[in-house]
């Protein structure tokens, strides 16, 4: 049984129906024990000394029409360690419930609201629930995938985990079985903030594609061309995939914004032949042929005789 000490969130966004949990952890690969989300079901985070099977039992609750909060107390009878764990939870009308065993490591700690239950142990302070609570609600415009990333980055800022910071972690399902979102930074210095620039890159690169992808209600479809020309392309050659702050030349030169995600690439597309050829060309050695051409602007001033 792993020890989880970690904050973390599990939100519904009444606009679109969408379910999410994002979290972060000073141990590795959080998004792979945490997050339980079942479309039109509900939203779980499991953790401190994590049991998985507690969420799953939430899930089936909820799936059987059971509250948030009866779901939770019904899953916590099965446990005969139930002071152990903190859960965080969530259903598809956006009730929330929650979780803090009085054997949790302190600081620990969760508060709900419409829509969400915020949860953390073994951090550096309270106000890390407090600021991760009043970043979900301030955001309330924003997609739901920003919105769980203010409020991963506004608990990082008040401090976070005491022990300091590994793995983080943004999972979304939608309507679909299949998740809308499932990003992880598995072991990582700076967590949070390499699961911003994950999910800036993965909305220009992974979003379009899933919104290709085949439906349980519908026909299977296809790609939409621009979708598929940006997905032939090397990773370094597509949308978002600048590093460390370095231009992204179709996007910052000509001026298309992020959503025009699939002309930049169809750009690209046009281009790579000419952007190849350029290459090949700075590739070739020509000092054989020709020795360099240097200009000296200083020449003319020298105390030195010149033809």
């Amino acid at each position: 049984m792993m020890e989880l000490n970690t904050f973390s969130i599990a939100a519904h966004c009444s606009r679109t129906g969408q379910l999410g949990v994002a979290v972060a952890s000073a141990v590795p690969a959080v998004g792979g024990l945490c997050p339980y989300i079942r479309a039109g079901i509900g939203a779980v985070s499991t953790q401190s000394w994590v049991n998985p099977y507690l969420a799953l039992r939430i899930l089936d609750g909820l799936a059987g029409g059971q509250p948030s909060d009866a779901a939770l107390a019904a899953a916590l009878e099965t446990d005969d360690r139930s002071d152990l764990r903190q859960i965080g939870l969530v259903d598809a009308g956006g009730a929330a419930a929650a979780w803090t065993g009085a054997g949790c490591t302190t600081q620990a700690g969760h508060r709900t609201g419409p829509g969400f239950a915020v949860q953390g142990n073994m951090l550096v302070t309270p106000g890390v629930i407090d600021a991760m609570a009043h970043a979900f609600e301030n955001c309330a415009g924003c997609d739901l995938d920003e919105r769980l990333m203010r409020t991963l980055e506004a608990g990082d800022e008040a401090g976070g985990d005491r022990r300091g910071k590994q793995s983080a972690a943004l999972k979304i399902v939608a309507r679909e079985d299949y998740p809308y979102l499932d990003l992880r930074v598995d072991e990582h210095a700076a967590p949070v903030a390499e699961l911003r620039r994950v999910l800036a890159v993965a909305r220009q690169q992974l979003v379009p594609f899933v919104a290709g992808m085949p439906r349980k209600d519908g026909a299977a479809g296809a790609l939409q061309e621009d979708v598929a020309a940006m997905l032939l392309l090397s990773p370094a050659e597509r949308p978002g995939a600048a590093a460390g702050g370095a231009m992204n030349q179709p996007q910052d030169i000509v001026g298309l914004p992020p959503e025009a995600a699939g002309r930049v690439a169809h750009l690209q597309a046009q281009f790579a032949p000419v952007l190849a050829e350029i290459q090949t060309l700075r590739d070739l050695d020509l000092e054989a042929v020709h020795p360099p051409v240097v200009f000296d602007p200083s020449l003319p001033y020298r105390r030195v005789p010149h033809d």
